[in-house]
């Protein structure tokens, strides 16, 4: 993310039962004799989100099938989710925020279902067994909503003009599917978005088809994901948009865009500059990570913010420069492949994604990164806390985390120089790609590869709570 703008094959299906509040789904066989399962945790124990995310299985794949209409702003969804059991499992919990569950089912057969607020409680006619795949189907529907940050900025599914855009970051992707909804369980994905004929959902990874109706009314959109996402980088674009596609170019990327039709006249030339930008980034952080690069680009107001949704991050035209360009492509590698283990840890996104500004700074605007680390070091709101420990989840993504985190990286390519320093950025990016990564993965990372001893600049950059004298 960009700093807040402050403008900053599907299974048999269950009977059709409606799930009001925390009453339990009635009619759905239960069939427990002789099982020994325990429900899964119905958190993560996220240090600043505990009840986000959920316990017990780790999801390898979603399917997710959705019809939206933009007049109605209806959302008719099937989530078909296959996991595997890291224990007993008599019950598990998905997040799902506002939508009404029409019907469950876990392979094939129907599962009794609870809610309570954000937590949606499956129970399968018979235990999962410890170390066995499983798929759920969850069939579901209604107004998608959004949720307002402790910034006042949106998340979720938001409404545009001619369409919708969802933005994830850090627990939005609740409110238009069910899941896992923490960036510790990674999965890959195919979506499938049904839209008016004349609009075009636009998601991560590669189109598959594009295929209309029976009706010739609509049309249906598969794209698929072969690379392991975090719930909150999932994105559905819909909308009139300009498509772009193109072919690899020097490293290798095809870049797929698209952009609202009534602003791509005026960002045109920057949504050209994609590829050489992306090619650019290769040679900083190594290899790029997926299999195509892109973005989405929405008008003013539509969103509050730019993400770094996989594959194809997403813009407003007001946030939509190069080096917030640069930024969020970035991300790919550090957010995106290499995800954070726990919200804690996301300064290895932010911190990471500003010191490739600084990097593009110096290079395509003589701006040295000396001067963008004095620059940061003056603010005021970079010493608020230290970037590795938030207080509180509301300041999850405030000024240090990405600045002062950036000044950690600046502190380590003056202890390690730089071509150690830059054999860490593309190490730490091939070491974890795909994965999850804590801050003390990190740290020792750094610590093994330079052969020193750096918790003095732990201390002092991450974890200090005040502002240390001009280095």
């Amino acid at each position: 993310m960009y700093p807040r703008f402050a403008l900053r094959s599907l299974a048999p299906a269950a009977a059709a039962l409606i799930v009001l509040g925390g009453a339990p789904v009635t009619g759905a066989a239960e069939d427990h004799t002789g099982t020994h399962g325990t429900p899964g945790a119905a958190g993560a124990r996220d240090p600043y989100f505990p009840t986000l995310g959920n316990g017990g299985y780790d999801v390898r794949h979603y399917a997710l099938t959705i019809d939206y209409g933009p007049e109605s702003h209806v959302l008719t969804g099937t989530a078909e989710i296959t996991a595997r059991a890291g224990q007993d499992l008599s019950a598990f919990n998905l997040d799902l925020h506002g939508l009404t569950v029409r019907s469950a089912a876990v392979d094939g057969a129907p599962a009794g279902v609870t809610r309570a607020g954000d937590e949606l409680t499956l129970r399968p006619a018979r235990d999962v067994r410890r170390g066995d795949t499983f798929r759920a189907v969850v069939r579901y529907g209604g107004t998608p909503g959004t949720l307002t940050d402790s910034d006042d900025t949106r998340e979720g599914w938001l409404r545009t003009a001619d369409g919708a855009i969802a933005l994830g970051q850090p627990k939005g992707s609740m409110t238009w599917f069910p899941g896992n909804h923490h960036p510790g369980d990674k999965a890959t994905y195919d979506i499938s978005v049904t839209v008016p004929e004349g609009l075009s959902a636009v998601s991560n990874g590669e189109l598959r088809s594009q295929r209309p109706t029976a009706d010739g009314r609509r049309t249906t959109f598969a794209w698929h994901s072969a690379q392991p996402m975090a719930t909150y980088l999932a994105t559905v674009g819909i909308g009139a948009y300009e498509i772009t596609r193109s072919r690899p170019g020097a490293a290798g990327v095809p870049v797929h865009t698209a952009v609202d039709k009534t602003v791509a006249p005026r960002v045109g030339e920057l949504v050209n500059r994609v590829p050489e930008l992306t090619e650019w980034s290769v040679r900083k952080f190594g290899p790029y990570p997926f299999s195509s690069t892109g973005v989405i680009v929405e008008r003013e107001g539509d969103a509050d913010y730019a993400l770094e949704t996989q594959s194809r991050s997403v813009f407003t035209e007001d946030s939509f420069d190069a080096a917030t360009l640069v930024h969020e492509l970035a991300h790919q590698w550090y957010g995106d492949s290499v995800t954070p283990r726990t919200w804690r840890d996301v300064w290895l996104s932010e911190g990471f994604a500003t010191y490739a500004e600084w990097l593009y700074l110096e290079e395509f605007e003589d701006t040295p990164v000396r001067a963008s680390f004095e620059d940061a070091f003056d603010s005021e709101d970079n010493w608020a806390f230290p970037p590795a420990d938030q207080p509180e989840a509301g300041q999850l993504l405030g000024d240090p985390v990405y600045e002062r985190g950036a000044m950690t990286l600046q502190k380590v390519r003056e202890a390690v120089g730089d071509a150690t320093f830059f054999s860490v950025l593309r190490g730490w990016a091939r070491t974890h790609r795909h994965g999850n990564a804590s801050t003390h993965d990190f740290t020792a990372y750094v610590e093994r590869e330079s052969g020193k001893d750096l918790g003095a600049l732990w201390d002092v950059w991450l974890y200090g709570d005040g502002r240390p004298e001009r280095p």
